[in-house]
């Protein structure tokens, strides 16, 4: 199993709830999608990022499929827009 991990500071906090509302949307439409959670912060701290992103699939390829997708790719490309900042980490777990 490949835990994905992503972290997203936006340049205008306007845009948080769109992009989480993007995200979400993803959840039952891509295969390889097995777990999505979207998470905003709540404590606004200095050293917070504005939105959380935790995905799980099967496999690497699996990720990478999700990575390709279109659904995926259209997301993407509207967060590279309003982000400030983005951090990722990817893991695997045995199960």
């Amino acid at each position: 199993m490949v835990t994905h991990i992503v972290f997203f500071k936006f340049k205008d906090r306007e845009n948080i709830a769109k992009a989480r509302e993007m995200l979400l949307n993803l959840k039952g439409k891509i295969p390889q999608l097995l777990h999505l959670e979207v998470g905003v912060d709540v404590l606004h701290t200095e050293r917070s990022y504005d939105l959380a992103l935790v995905s799980k699939f099967n496999s690497l390829e699996d990720l990478q499929a999700y990575q390709i997708h279109p659904l995926h790719v259209e997301v993407a490309e509207y967060l590279a827009t309003v982000r400030e900042a983005v951090a990722a980490v990817d893991y695997e777990v045995e199960a």
